[in-house]
């Protein structure tokens, strides 16, 4: 007979089962972070009868990756880990990352392969001559995954040319549209193309037979309604006037058709953020996040019969942006606000709903401390996938079984000791020019005021329109050097997106001049708070990050004794020249990106950098790094480039030995180089 274990008493044992706690804390290791984790995005099918996973392959020590599928059509037991059914390896060249469970036993896996060959313009890379690069690629899983096949790229419409098919090949983008959550068999799939735009099929997953629904072109979008798959709004760019501008439709119910919104429209100069979250249910209103009107994203209501605005937004948050409206999928509340989520230090989830606040306070009370995610959950909310982490817990998964039982499905990182992390808190400190300027701030474990640490890291995030939160950090960036006694600041800089409006505009044509002054102020920010001695301060990141580290080695005055930088852009001249095919993107942030140029400061260098980068990096090319480097070597002989083979931009482009490289070459140039 299997046991139960009631919430409020399943934590300490689930934390048990888990690895969770130790007696003692000792620095972390680069293995801690060169494996794969143990299990990443777990899916938890809408019918609640089975869920999928991307794991390690048993056997391999993190080195591979695998597919795993959990039937959970019977009883579900809580006694120990609850493990999957069947696992499938990678085969080939593909590598799992990511995985989505769908309806009729069916799931989706997202991949990625390495590639060589000529592009010709389809996506991200040289226009002549041959790319290094990784392509993406979704397959169809079947139930117990005992097939998974590629999903044809043939099913763009006919009358596409042999270009159009090659760039999808190449770049096509396959996703979700929607579930449509009352239909037991179809989904909506979404198929992209760098050269032929978005097209829309409604797929039967039970005789893999598609209808073709709408075809957007690349400067338009569409939001498909979930229960009808018909438009209900719409999103396009038009040159009109000497400007680019954003015209919205939406579906009127009282004329049955898609109406062009005067007032929503928008000039992309002005770049107001203006999402629609969907229809507000037996009404003419839809609810829009927008920052038109203040400076934090808010939700207003917005009448399409009357072309009005609510005077007051109906969910806002006093000093974070919301994020987005969770709505109900069942049919006996349909479309009906279930809460909302907002972005703090990380994205938290306000309920609206009785039930599922009452499931929410729940788990936190077993989980004191930690930020519970309601994953996913099936209409009678009797099973709940839901993640447990913090900054100083690596993300671990549960299944919630009639709303008093749990059963752990497993950690991401169980090896790694929590009580070697450190805590990471939202601070706020002031700009020379007096803008007040969020931060992570990462303390070593174990550290008390008053004491000074062995040194710090200013970490800026990539984009720059991003934000970081304070999300246990897979990369080991954060809590590698926290554990050994490093503080870790890492600040949302002007220009930062998902604080407000005047923080993210307050960027523009910023790059290595008052942006940069928002590190250099976190940096003196630090000495002033007796955290560290101003000569143990160093700066290190990737991407955007990487062009902070390198516009550092150039500006005169440098608070840092180095800095660190991971495929950073160096020229700023070129950068325009690789946005890619995302005409959106072009147009939006293009004129954004001017400020000091590295390459034309090159000569300047003053203090020492390592540079590393991947020959596979399409999103920022090596050249930005291997031309610094060459401009600056004979000037800064304390300076090194890395250059990793077959190693991408994101995350999920990079091998188990580039990520412990790179760790072990930081520690090196820091300990050695740096002095610390």
């Amino acid at each position: 007979m299997r046991q139960y274990l009631p919430i409020a008493k399943v934590a300490t044992a689930a934390f048990a089962i888990l690895g969770i706690g130790s007696a003692a804390a000792e620095p972390l290791s680069i293995e801690d972070f060169r494996k794969y984790p143990l299990i990443s995005s777990p899916s938890l099918s809408p019918e609640g009868d089975m869920m999928v996973a991307v794991i390690t392959e048993p056997g391999t020590d993190g080195e591979q990756r695998a597919a795993a599928y959990w039937d959970l059509s019977g009883n579900i037991s809580t006694d120990g880990l609850l493990a999957p059914d069947y696992i499938t390896p990678t085969s080939g060249k593909s590598k799992f990352y990511s995985a989505s469970a769908l309806k009729q036993k069916k799931s989706f896996w997202y991949t990625v392969q390495p590639y060589t060959g000529a592009l010709m313009g389809c996506g991200e890379g040289k226009t002549t001559g041959s790319t290094k690069k990784y392509i993406q690629k979704v397959y169809m899983g079947n139930e117990n995954i005992k097939k998974i096949d590629d999903l044809p790229s043939g099913r763009t419409e006919l009358g596409a040319d042999k270009m159009q098919q090659r760039c999808f090949e190449l770049e096509g983008d396959t996703s979700v549209a929607t579930t449509l959550p009352l239909d037991p068999t179809d989904i909506v799939i979404a198929r992209a193309s760098t050269k032929d735009g978005t097209t829309y099929y409604r797929h039967n997953l039970k005789t893999g037979k598609e209808k073709f629904l709408y075809k957007a072109s690349d400067v338009e979008s569409v939001q498909l309604d979930p229960k009808t798959a018909e438009p209900y709004a719409t999103n396009r760019l038009e040159y009109v006037d000497g400007e680019w501008r954003q015209f919205y439709g939406l579906l009127d119910p009282t004329k049955g058709e898609v109406t062009e919104e005067a007032p929503l429209t928008m000039m992309i100069k002005e770049r107001y953020e203006q999402r629609v979250l969907g229809p507000q249910q037996g009404t003419n209103n839809y609810f829009i996040a927008t920052d038109r009107f203040s400076d934090k994203v808010a939700v207003y209501l917005y009448d399409v019969t009357t072309d009005t605005f609510s005077d007051e937004p109906v969910l806002a948050h006093p000093d974070f942006n919301v994020g987005s409206i969770i709505f109900s999928r069942r049919a006996e509340d349909w479309g009906q606000p279930l809460g909302f989520t907002y972005q703090a230090e990380i994205s938290k989830t306000y309920w609206l709903d009785a039930e599922m606040s009452s499931i929410q306070k729940g788990l936190e009370a077993a989980y004191p401390g930690q930020s519970i995610n309601l994953m996913d959950y099936t209409d009678d909310r009797n099973r709940i996938l839901f993640s447990v982490s913090s900054s100083t817990m690596p993300p671990a998964y549960f299944l919630l079984l009639d709303k008093q039982k749990v059963a752990a499905i497993g950690s991401s990182r169980p090896w790694i000791d929590t009580d070697s992390l450190g805590e990471t808190k939202l601070v706020y400190y002031t700009a020379r020019d007096g803008l007040e300027i969020p931060a992570l701030l990462t303390l070593p474990p174990g550290y008390e005021e008053g004491q000074k640490v062995r040194g710090a890291i200013i970490h800026p995030h990539g984009g720059p329109w991003a934000r970081d939160s304070a999300y246990f950090d897979g990369f080991g960036w954060i809590q590698y050097f926290a554990s050994r006694g490093y503080a870790v600041l890492q600040p949302q800089y002007r220009g930062s997106d998902g604080w407000g409006r005047e923080l993210w505009l307050a960027g523009d044509k910023q790059w290595g001049l008052a942006m940069q002054d928002d590190k250099d102020d976190g940096a003196a920010w630090l000495v002033d708070q007796g955290i560290v001695d101003a000569d143990k301060i160093a700066i290190h990141g990737y991407s955007y990050g990487g062009f902070a580290a390198i516009a550092a080695s150039v500006r005169p005055n440098s608070p840092y004794q180095c800095a660190i930088a991971g495929a950073g852009v160096s020229n700023l001249a070129k950068l325009g020249n690789e946005w890619g095919d995302n005409r959106i993107q072009r147009i939006v942030q293009g004129d954004t990106v001017t400020g000091m140029d590295p390459m034309q400061n090159t000569d300047k260098v003053n203090i020492p950098i390592l540079l590393y980068h991947g020959d596979y990096d399409v999103r920022v090319p090596l050249f930005h790094s291997r031309d610094f480097y060459n401009a600056i070597k004979s000037r800064s002989p304390q300076s090194e480039l890395i250059v990793y083979k077959q190693m991408g931009h994101q995350s999920a482009k990079w091998l188990p030995e580039h990520t412990a490289d790179i760790l072990e070459q930081m520690e090196r140039f820091l300990t050695t180089t740096c002095g610390m």
